[in-house]
C-alpha cells in the first residue's frame, strides 16, 4: 500500500522558553499516525520552526492542536523578535511528501482553517497554493503590518478567510494565522564576515526576485517612479527568492535570510553561489550558510553534484561521501555541526520507521557472524546478493580512480558516468541483502497459516505461491543486476588506470559468482510453484544469465592477463 504523507510546518512565535516549545511540540504526537521530525528554535528570531508528517486523514487534527497550544502559552501583545510575524503560530503550510497531491494539501489548509475561526476563534489568512483570493498567494502580503497591523482584520479589504473580522481581545492575544499548500520552501541564511546589517540588506535585495526600488545614479539618488507615479523596480538576479539582511546577536554576524520558494527554479548552492559573488563585490565574503528546519535530500545531493562537477571529480561516490562534499562546500557546519541524519526529512523517515536494512547496515563481523548463526537467514541469497554488491563496487572504485588519474582530466566525465551506474548497481544490491531474506521469511510466514478448514487451506495455499514467486523474482534480479554489472568491471579493465586492472578483474569474479549463487536460489524454489510455465521461463533465463556471465568473466579475465603482461 502507497504511503500517504503530508508534511506540516507550523513557525511558532516563541524561541528563547523551551518549556512552552517542547509543550507545543508535544501535542503533535499525541495525534496517532503524525510523527515530529524536528524542532529548530531561534534566539534572536523568537521564532520556532516545528516539522512534523502525517497521513490526510490526522495531519490537520495535529496541527489544530498545536495552534491551541501555541494560542494559550503565547501572548503576542508582548512578543519581539527579529522576524516578521503576526501570530502565535504565524504560518502553518502543509506540504505534499508521498503519495499525495497539492489538492490534499490544500484540502487540510482549508479544513484546518475553518476549525480555528469557528472552534478557536483565530482569524487569518490562506495563502500559496490554498489562497482563495490571487493578492493572497504572498505570504509577505498576507502578513503586511505584521501583529501590530492587525486593525486591518475590520476593513473589508483585509477581511480574513477565517476567525473573526475585528482586532478582538481573542486577536490581541493570538494574533493572525496564514495557513497555505506549497511545495518544499527551504529557509536558507548565509553568513557574511561583517556585523552590518544593512549590508547585508544590501546583498540580500541583490538577490531577491524582488530586487529593490529604482534609484536614479545609484542606491542614493532619487526614486525612479513609472507613467502612474509608482516606484518603478529593479529585479534581483533570483526567482523564486525572497530575501533580508540582518544581524545575529547570538552569532556576532549579519546573514542574508532567504526563502527559496521553489528549490527547482533556484536551488541552494545556486543561491550560495549567487551570494558569494555579491559579497565580494561589495567588499566582504561568505563564511558559512545555515538551514531552517528540515530539507528534501535532494538539495544535498545536487549541491554535490554541482560542486563535484566544478571540480572535475566523480559523482560517482557513496551517497555519505556526496552529504559530506555538499555540508563542506556550503559550510552548513560554521554556525554549529550539521547533522543530515536530524535535517533530512528521508532520513528521518528511515531512522523513524520500522522497516530499516538490518543485514545491510551490519558491520562486515556482524554480518558473518549473523550468517554462521542456527538461523536458516541470510542464507545463500543474500550473500549472493552481497558478493553482487562488493563486485561492483570495485569496479566503481576503479572507475573512480581513472576519473581522478594524473593525465586524465579530459576523460574524468566518461569515468564519472560508469561510477554512477556502479553505484547505483550497489545501492540495489545492497537492498536485495535484506529483501532475499524477507522473501524467505515470507515463506516460512506462509506455511505457518492456520490450515484447519477448507477456507484456510486456499488461503494458505495462495499465500504459499505468492511467497514462492516472490522467493524466486528477489534473486533473480540479482542474478540480472549482477550480470550488469559486468559491464562496468569489463569496461574498466578495457580502459580504467592499468593500475587497478585486477581490482576489475577480481569485480568480475565476484559478479560471477553472485549470478551463479542467484540462480541456484531461482532453481531450488521453481520445484514448488504451481504455474509450471512462469517457472520454465525463469528457468530458461537463469540458464542464459549463467551462460552470459561465464563469457564475460573469460573475458574480463584475458584482458587482465594481457596488461598484467604487457
Amino acid at each position: 500500500m502507497t504511503t500517504r504523507l503530508i508534511e506540516c510546518v507550523p513557525n511558532i512565535s516563541e524561541g528563547r522558553d523551551r518549556a512552552k516549545i517542547d509543550a507545543i511540540a508535544a501535542v503533535v504526537e499525541t495525534v496517532e499516525g503524525v510523527r515530529l521530525l524536528d524542532v529548530d528554535p531561534g534566539n534572536s528570531t523568537h521564532r520556532t520552526v516545528i516539522t512534523f508528517v502525517g497521513p490526510p486523514e490526522t495531519i490537520v487534527e495535529a496541527a489544530f492542536r498545536l495552534i491551541k497550544k501555541a494560542g494559550e502559552l503565547i501572548d503576542m501583545s508582548k512578543h519581539q523578535g527579529e522576524h516578521p510575524r503576526m501570530g502565535a503560530t504565524d504560518v502553518c503550510p502543509f506540504v505534499p511528501v508521498a503519495g499525495v497531491t497539492m489538492e490534499d494539501c490544500k484540502a487540510a489548509a482549508h479544513a484546518l482553517g475553518k476549525r480555528m475561526g469557528e472552534e478557536l476563534g483565530i482569524p487569518g489568512y490562506f495563502y500559496e497554493e490554498a489562497a482563495t483570493q490571487p493578492a493572497r498567494q504572498n505570504l509577505a502580503h498576507c502578513r503586511k503590518g505584521e501583529y501590530e497591523g492587525l486593525d486591518k482584520l475590520s476593513d473589508p479589504a483585509w477581511a480574513p478567510d477565517f476567525g473573526p473580522a475585528e482586532f478582538n481581545d481573542r486577536a490581541r492575544t493570538t494574533g493572525a494565522t496564514a495557513i497555505g499548500a506549497r511545495d518544499f520552501l527551504v529557509a536558507y541564511n548565509i553568513n557574511l564576515n561583517t556585523t552590518s546589517s544593512r549590508r547585508a540588506n544590501a546583498v540580500a535585495f541583490d538577490l531577491r526576485e524582488n530586487g529593490r526600488v529604482k534609484r536614479e545614479g545609484g542606491l542614493t539618488g532619487p526614486v525612479v517612479n513609472d507613467a502612474e507615479g509608482n516606484p518603478m523596480r529593479e529585479p534581483g538576479l533570483l526567482k523564486c527568492v525572497k530575501g533580508i539582511g540582518w544581524y545575529i546577536e547570538e552569532y556576532g554576524v549579519a546573514q542574508l535570510s532567504l526563502n527559496l520558494t521553489n528549490i527547482s527554479v533556484t536551488t541552494v548552492h545556486e543561491a550560495f553561489d549567487a551570494a558569494c559573488e555579491r559579497s565580494i563585490a561589495r567588499g566582504m565574503r561568505v563564511t558559512g550558510s545555515e538551514i531552517v528546519g528540515l530539507i528534501p535530500k535532494r538539495v544535498l545531493i545536487d549541491a554535490a553534484h554541482h560542486y563535484l562537477h566544478k571540480q572535475n571529480r566523480s559523482l560517482g561516490i557513496s551517497e555519505p561521501e556526496k552529504v559530506k562534499v555538499a555540508v563542506k562546500s556550503l559550510g552548513l557546519d560554521d554556525l554549529a555541526p550539521f547533522d543530515a541524519r536530524k535535517r533530512v526529512i528521508e532520513y528521518l523517515l528511515e531512522d523513524a520507521g520500522d522497516n530499516l536494512a538490518p543485514l545491510a547496515s551490519m558491520t562486515l563481523t556482524e554480518f558473518a557472524e549473523e550468517t554462521s548463526s542456527e538461523s536458516p537467514a541470510p542464507g545463500g541469497g543474500s550473500i549472493s546478493a552481497y558478493v553482487g554488491a562488493l563486485g561492483v563496487s570495485l569496479g566503481t572504485m576503479v572507475a573512480n580512480l581513472s576519473a581522478h588519474k594524473r593525465g586524465w582530466d579530459d576523460r574524468w566525465e566518461a569515468f564519472s558516468e560508469v561510477a554512477e551506474r556502479g553505484m547505483t548497481l550497489q545501492v540495489r544490491l545492497l537492498q536485495l541483502v535484506d529483501e532475499d531474506t524477507a522473501a524467505f521469511d515470507a515463506i516460512m510466514a506462509a506455511f505457518g497459516m492456520p490450515k484447519g478448514n477448507e477456507a484456510q487451506k486456499a488461503e494458505r495455499s495462495a499465500a504459499i505461491q505468492a511467497a514462492t514467486l516472490g522467493a524466486m523474482e528477489t534473486p533473480l534480479e540479482v542474478a540480472e543486476l549482477a550480470l550488469a554489472s559486468m559491464e562496468v568491471m569489463a569496461d574498466m579493465a578495457e580502459r580504467g588506470n592499468p593500475n587497478s586492472v585486477t581490482d576489475a578483474g577480481v569485480g568480475a569474479l565476484c559478479a560471477r559468482t553472485a549470478v551463479l549463487g542467484a540462480v541456484m536460489n531461482v532453481r531450488v524454489n521453481a520445484a514448488d510453484l504451481k504455474d509450471r510455465t512462469k517457472a520454465q521461463e525463469m528457468l530458461a533465463r537463469c540458464s542464459q544469465l549463467e551462460l552470459e556471465a561465464g563469457e564475460k568473466e573469460v573475458a574480463v579475465r584475458a584482458r587482465v592477463a594481457e596488461v598484467l603482461a604487457g
